[in-house]
């Protein structure tokens, strides 16, 4: 099926270009030959615009020139994107910044940002006429492939981690998956379902060998330099696993900014959990990238081997911006108070945007009268154990006013 819009691909590492129907990773690099999708952006400007793009539905799809889905490819019908930003004035005055702004990804068919990867992916398994689609995950790409895929009656094949939280699996089990729990890390899992793609043909969803999947997340950035215009923040920052999100959502500001929807570019702050964080330490070492053995609550970003850490170092470097790395502990307090102050109920790997933004402020990086817009990436009842462990018990209270009386004083709830 044709592309309009795209001019081929590109390989992150050596740079060669190769076709608009080239699939997978460079011939030449590899695994590690990650694809970029080119697009001609003239030609994009004839139809997209600030003006054109508000008549239309209020979704992911309204970039789809900057989709690489042909045109008469069928879409999955959920909804996807156009999420909300929030304006969080005690959560700013928390973390120590002039203004924080939360967009909240939980709010996503089944609740998180992977949705908008996802989407893409069952769109091209449906061109590419598959029968099965699969994918690695520690979760979130996990239950929204399943869900993308439930939703056009598409079979897939889902590999998850041991240690996977069991919401997440049991997501995975409602829309019907074939679940797979791997008694290892998250990267065997990866290298099982890799090897299962290639021997039964199914189509593979992972990110980090699907260049299309990455233009989906992107779509966040389009949204972002939507919706924040001439009012875009000094800094957005964002929690990184792979590496494809941060790299997708600064991709995406960067062509709202070359089409008119905005005039000018945020930097991107990359934020991992300190248990791993091989992509923060080549950073700020200025080091070659090495994988390191994950260990974080966050599991959504427990990855020790980050397969798209060159576009996540490239996108840092062209912001000029920078990268964090944050203890659980933070990520539980940050999980705490983006409810409390914010509002917004985010799972680990969600939150730990805003605990980046807290120790961002520590080191330096964010200044206090800097504003910030942070991404977070998934629902807290994705991990219903760690927001257990963030909230604490509730009380218990006999059936009768003085017991209660007495509970509401002794925490202060009313006074004396």
């Amino acid at each position: 099926m044709r592309l309009p819009y795209v001019t081929g691909l590109r390989c992150v590492i050596c740079g060669k270009d190769h076709g608009p129907a080239a699939t997978g990773t460079c011939p030449n690099c590899g695994l590690e030959g990650i694809l970029d999708v080119r697009y001609d952006y003239d030609k994009v400007a004839r139809s997209l615009s600030p003006e054109s793009v508000w008549s239309r539905p209020r979704d992911h799809w309204r970039f789809r020139e900057l989709i690489p889905v042909a045109p008469e490819t069928p879409l999955p019908p959920l909804q996807v994107g156009w999420t909300p930003v929030y304006d969080a004035h005690r959560l700013a005055v928390f973390t120590g910044v002039r203004r924080l702004l939360l967009k909240d990804e939980g709010r996503n068919p089944t609740a998180s940002f992977k949705d908008r990867a996802s989407s893409v992916g069952v769109a091209k398994a449906l061109e590419a006429g598959a029968r099965t689609v699969a994918c690695a995950s520690t979760g979130n790409a996990a239950s929204s492939l399943a869900g993308m895929a439930a939703s056009v009656g598409l079979p897939s094949v889902i590999f998850v981690p041991e240690r996977a939280p069991a919401p997440k699996v049991a997501q995975l089990l409602v829309y019907g998956a074939h679940v797979i729990q791997v008694k290892g890390t998250y990267e065997q899992a990866w290298d099982l379902c890799q090897t299962a793609c290639g021997k039964w043909g199914w189509y593979n969803r992972n990110c980090a060998v699907n260049p299309f999947l990455v233009e989906g997340k992107k779509t966040a950035g389009h949204e972002i330099a939507e919706q924040c215009g001439k009012e875009m923040p000094d800094w957005v920052a964002i929690s990184v696993g792979d590496g494809c999100t941060i790299a997708g959502v600064w991709k995406g500001i960067l062509e709202m900014k070359r089409l008119g929807f905005c005039d000018r570019l945020p930097r991107m702050l990359g934020v991992q959990a300190e248990g791993a964080a091989p992509i923060t330490h080549a950073f700020k070492t200025k080091t070659p990238f090495r994988p390191c053995d994950a260990s974080t609550f966050a599991d959504s970003i427990c990855v020790g081997h980050p397969r798209n850490w060159r576009k996540a170092l490239a996108s840092i470097e062209e912001s000029h911006g920078a990268m964090v790395a944050v203890p659980d502990g933070t990520i539980v307090h940050a999980m705490r108070q983006t409810a409390r102050l914010g509002g917004v109920f985010g799972e680990p790997a969600g939150v730990a945007a805003v605990a980046g933004v807290l120790q961002a402020r520590a080191d330096g990086v964010v200044g206090q009268n800097d504003s910030v817009l942070a991404v977070i990436t998934g629902s807290g009842l994705k991990d219903v154990r760690s927001a257990q462990e963030a909230a604490g018990s509730p009380w218990l209270v006999e059936p009768e006013m003085s017991s209660l009386e007495q509970l509401l004083r002794k925490n202060h709830v009313i006074g004396p």
